[in-house]
């Protein structure tokens, strides 16, 4: 996976160097996630954009300090109406497999020989 690819999925410029050292550290985390859950030495090309989704998702929703990150409704309640919002990095907080692991399974290799 590489730095410029996944700034051009966000729409970052490639001279913006502001978010590499985050952007960096997430594919790193994204890649070592994903090859230790499927018990890979390699990841496989079939997995990259998998990979880059995951990424992306990290970068977008695990900014718990941001105030500008989107929000979700958390609770709704008709009688007297009332709506209470939630921020959305709440959705994939503990892990950042999220709904990724039924492509990952195809990969996954359930024995630890390598």
């Amino acid at each position: 996976m590489e730095l410029k690819e996944i700034k051009r999925l966000l729409g970052i410029s490639d001279e913006d160097i502001s978010q590499d050292i985050p952007l960096q550290f997430n594919l790193d985390i994204v890649e070592e996630t994903v090859l230790n859950y499927c018990n890979l030495d390699k990841l496989p090309d079939a997995l990259i954009n998998t990979c880059y989704r995951m990424v992306i998702d990290l970068y977008r929703y695990d900014k718990p300090s941001d105030a500008d990150a989107p929000l979700r409704v958390s609770s709704i309640m008709v009688g007297d109406t009332s709506t209470s919002f939630g921020m959305l990095n709440e959705v994939l907080k503990g892990t950042i497999l999220k709904d990724y692991t039924r492509q990952l399974n195809r990969y996954r290799r359930m024995n630890h020989d390598r």
